[in-house]
């Protein structure tokens, strides 16, 4: 995702690439152009956030992988609000309201020193619910609930420590503590922004947010990219959170990444659906298409991310300073005047 969100950078007529963080010592001193298999740029890539502050730049791309805990890099990120540099990220920052009000606050007030903007944006969280739900509940003139499913299949990607590390696949099932490991934490902090931005965005007044996880063991040996996923080991994370009107579940956001078409339940499936009910109902399936005659091995996904981002550039830099809200069309309202709760 990084190197494919530098690369945009670096070919679009209207940025200027000033500086490049890396996280991988390798890679430090080499310059930009050569990371990201273009012309040399006169950038070099260092492993020093200092000098990352130093630079006087409009905006930082802050996409590094996923590592735990979910919060690690609230430090460096809060540093560049303050330094007066605007950032976006692909892995944190969508809804951090839904995080709690003290954790937003810390946030908040690292723009209010910075006079800067921080927003998180990508396809999921960043696109599926914060903007495609939320457009297509403006057909919905009673709405009873939303559901936004994702399926995608991570047979081929290369790096074995993200897919058996990050994502947890080939560990033991009864090894994988759904409730409170460090997997259910971080992608429960993950996607229950997805479900908060929702929320807020269709004035919802939801009264609490849960998650409900699952995983689903390989039924066999099963040879991908990054390795073998031994029968009997998790082979499909199901990561999903429901948010709640008092008891009842009026959305549902989940997010499943299998090992191949051949699990039980995942083999037939569509990238994306999301599921509106009420009057009327309504649903959208959705795939990604992967680019041809491209010569090049990036997939589809990471062009997605990265037009994400190069595109929330413009918006994030005008925006006024603090948390970035996602702007959209007229959509579903419960009223069109203060909330009435005791529809739900």
């Amino acid at each position: 995702m990084g190197k494919t969100c530098l690369r945009s950078v670096i070919d679009h007529p209207d940025l200027d690439l000033v500086g490049l963080y890396v996280h991988d010592e390798r890679k430090a001193g080499a310059d930009a152009g050569e990371i990201a298999r273009r012309p040399l740029t006169g950038v070099q890539a260092t492993r020093s956030i200092d000098e990352i502050l130093a630079i006087d730049a409009d905006i930082v791309l802050h996409c590094p992988l996923l590592q735990f805990p979910y919060d690690a890099h609230d430090d460096d990120v809060c540093r560049l609000l303050e330094s007066g540099k605007n950032v976006i990220s692909i892995n944190n920052y969508f809804h951090p309201q839904s995080l709690g009000a003290d954790y937003a606050a810390r946030l908040e007030e690292s723009c209010k020193r910075g006079h800067s903007t921080l927003a998180g944006t990508g396809i999921n969280p960043g696109m599926i619910a914060e903007r495609l739900a939320v457009v297509a509940s403006g057909l919905i003139l009673e709405l009873d609930s939303i559901a936004c499913r994702e399926v995608y299949d991570c047979i081929d990607m290369p790096n074995p420590d993200y897919v058996f590390g990050i994502l947890g696949m080939g560990s033991p099932p009864e090894k994988v503590d759904l409730a409170d490991g460090p997997l259910a934490r971080m992608f429960t902090d993950m996607f229950r922004q997805c479900v908060g931005a929702l929320g807020a965005r269709l004035d919802i007044p939801l009264t609490a947010i849960e998650p409900a996880h699952e995983v689903v063991a390989a039924p066999q040996d099963i040879r991908a990219r990054a390795g073998t996923i031994k029968a009997g080991t998790v082979a499909a994370t199901k990561w999903q959170v429901h948010g709640l009107v008092n008891s009842r579940r009026v959305i549902t956001h989940s997010v499943s990444w299998v090992m191949g078409r051949g699990l039980p339940g995942y083999e037939e499936f569509r990238h994306w659906h999301l599921e509106l009910r009420g009057k009327p109902g309504l649903d959208i399936h959705m795939d990604l298409v992967e680019p041809e005659n491209t010569g090049v091995k990036t997939a589809a996904v990471q062009y997605g991310v990265a037009a994400m981002v190069t595109q929330a550039i413009a918006h994030v830099i005008a925006a006024p300073p603090g948390l970035w809200e996602v702007s959209s069309a007229p959509h579903y309202r419960t009223r069109l005047h203060p909330i009435d709760a005791s529809k739900y």
